[in-house]
């Protein structure tokens, strides 16, 4: 009897799974392998939030391999290691996975690699598993990825998809291949209250929901706060219970200019995977130095404090904070306006408010967090890098009447309409009422700080 082994890594789900068919077309038998990787808990990824919503999806994942005759080995300890050693129990010779981008996921291939040729077994990497195009499917005439997004959207726009595969009906795992126990959510600790469940049968009832009810509106509606309008699925690809392939084939098929614009966050996705496949180091250094002179964290203390506890005085920005960590998720714009207070208000190094979006949030990975970090921080892609978004002015614009603030500012709840975004304007027994703090900086005077640092003023 012939076996493969599949690794799963961030593509935890049986719909539309190259490497799943690869195996199961090349042999016998297949080992569906989970390996829980000691190297990225060393690396201090293994964020609660995260932890529980993979116990979540291999859960899941399990679940759907016994409906189909077979079920998911679960292993710990070095990744390379411990494929090579259920390659010799069951004497596979090939192994599939998914092929990451960042520089961790380069040299787990290359270790991979190395493990099983010298034992005379061979690696297969498949391309656009995790994202809807591979890394290196676009590139400009003169190099080696795009450092824009719209002239790579719209090469992206005309590469043709691979089609979506079907789900396996049946999965043959060789007897007597050991495992230890699939992961529970119980089992992990400090989990955000308001976590969303994981899992591949919870992704498709999203995404069956979402183009039934959500993505015809989806143009006008994905910066509404108090709407909550957008699709929630980003956890869903983090973790490839969803595939982008499919995803972007079913936007499609709904057609429209929500399909339009909801496609296009899935090709920014992509844009900012191919970034980091070239650019490794973007994870941790600036894509494009602007030579800044960050306040020391020692001195911007209390305020960085105040901005992870969601006390800043300015509600919006209190508001996405203090959704992060109950939902362990953050509106896209709420995304946007905290990082730009933090980085270019507050005047401090995007790499905090990077970590301590890692330490919540359950979707958030290396090429989407950092990058999306530097971009709004302007050490990024963007080509407006001393942008500086006023947080009052987006309220206003995006929280109209207030009710995201107050969903989530209790303190807030009794203002009615407008005044909520500046209750530091209240006068009396009004602003007596409040146990909300006045705002820990002028936004002139962040705003001051800022254009002296990079030079503006």
């Amino acid at each position: 009897m012939t076996v493969s082994i599949v690794l799963f890594t961030s593509d935890l789900r049986l719909h539309d799974h190259p490497p799943l068919r690869a195996a199961l077309d090349g042999a016998d038998a297949v080992v569906p392998l989970f390996v829980r990787d000691g190297a990225v808990a060393d690396a201090g990824f293994t964020a609660p939030n995260r932890m529980a919503f993979l116990a979540d999806c291999l859960a899941d994942l399990d679940a759907g391999l016994r409906e189909r005759g077979g079920r998911l080995v679960v292993r710990s300890g070095d990744v390379a290691a411990e494929v090579a050693k259920a390659a010799v129990e069951t004497d596979a010779a090939d192994v599939h996975i998914a092929a990451g981008v960042s520089a961790y996921a380069h040299r787990r291939e290359e270790r991979l690699r190395t493990a099983l040729e010298a034992d005379g077994r061979r690696l297969h990497v498949h391309e656009a598993v995790i994202t809807a195009l591979a890394p290196g499917a676009v590139t400009p005439a003169a190099s080696d990825h795009f450092a824009v997004f719209t002239p790579y959207h719209r090469q992206w726009e005309r590469q043709p998809l691979r089609d979506a595969l079907a789900a396996p009906r049946t999965v043959r795992v060789p007897d007597g291949v050991g495992s230890e126990e699939v992961p529970s959510r119980a089992e992990v600790s400090a989990v955000s209250e308001g976590l969303a469940r994981g899992g591949e049968t919870e992704a498709r009832k999203r995404l069956t929901a979402w183009l039934r009810d959500g993505i015809g509106a989806y143009e006008e509606r994905h910066d509404d706060l108090p709407g909550d309008a957008t699709s929630r699925l980003s956890p869903h690809l983090h973790f490839g219970t969803l595939s982008p392939v499919e995803l972007v084939h079913r936007a499609r098929g709904a057609g429209g200019p929500g399909a339009e614009a909801f496609v296009r966050q899935v090709a920014w996705r992509d844009f900012h995977h191919q970034v980091l496949a070239a650019r490794p180091d973007a994870s941790a250094a600036d894509y494009r130095t602007r030579h800044d002179r960050w306040r020391p964290e020692s001195e911007a203390a209390d305020d960085i404090e105040a901005w992870r506890e969601g006390k800043t005085g300015y509600p919006v920005v209190d508001a996405a904070m203090r959704q992060l960590r109950h939902e362990g998720w953050m509106h896209n714009r709420g995304r946007l306006l905290t990082a730009s207070f933090l980085a270019k208000t507050l005047y401090v190094d995007w790499r905090v408010g990077a970590r301590h979006f890692l330490d919540l949030l359950v979707d958030g990975d290396v090429a989407n967090n950092q990058l999306n970090w530097q971009w709004m921080a302007g050490t990024g892609t963007d080509s407006r890098p001393n942008r500086v978004l006023n947080p009052v002015t987006q309220a206003r614009r995006y929280d109209p009447d207030g009710a995201y603030v107050r969903r989530w500012v209790p303190e807030l709840a009794g203002i009615a309409g407008r005044e909520v975004h500046e209750p530091w304007k209240l006068r009396g027994l009004d602003r007596a009422a409040c146990d909300y703090p006045d705002p820990i900086v002028e936004l002139s005077e962040g705003l001051a700080r800022f254009k002296r640092a990079r030079g503006l003023d």
